[in-house]
């Protein structure tokens, strides 16, 4: 096996180990905000957030759809911390419609995943969920070792190279 395929194995896997994404959105006034949530991902890489809309990012979300997630390597587990493997994407949200035919399917996903939490979620009138739809992405494995991901095919890595 090549490092490539090595390399795009990893990545194909890389996700499934998180139950949570950083997100970053920016506001009506420019001001950034990192944050989090638990995230559900469909075979497009589409990523689907819960979120309540009293939070800072649901409002900057509304404000600026364009928002990037961030899937990192926790600490304790990197060999060197200067070469976490990450995989971030840009993204544009959308508001999945509650009591949809997608809404629901999308719940359900968070049911199996998150367990009964999800009932109370669902009983809150200001939770919505987003679909957060990638147009491009890196994933960093180490030193010199870096990876574009385009929006034409999230699945294919394509090294970055010098030059």
């Amino acid at each position: 096996m090549s490092q490539l395929e090595k390399v795009q194995a990893e990545y194909e896997n890389f996700t499934a180990q998180f139950e949570s994404v950083i997100i970053s959105t920016v506001s009506e006034a420019g001001i950034p905000n990192a944050s989090y949530a638990p995230f559900v991902m469909d075979n497009a890489h589409n990523i689907y957030i819960y979120v309540s809309g009293l939070a800072t990012h649901t409002k900057n979300i509304y404000a600026n759809p364009h928002v990037c997630v961030l899937f990192i390597e926790d600490e304790s587990q990197t060999h060197q911390i200067f070469t976490r493997r990450r995989l971030s994407f840009d993204c544009k949200a959308s508001l999945i419609e509650r009591e949809t035919e997608q809404w629901n399917h999308i719940v359900e996903q968070f049911q199996q995943r998150f367990g009964e939490i999800i009932e109370v979620l669902r009983s809150l009138n200001d939770f919505r969920i987003f679909q957060l739809t990638p147009s491009e992405g890196r994933f960093v494995v180490g030193f010199g070792a870096a990876y574009h991901i385009s929006g034409d095919n999230l699945q294919q890595l394509v090294q970055i190279t010098r030059g």
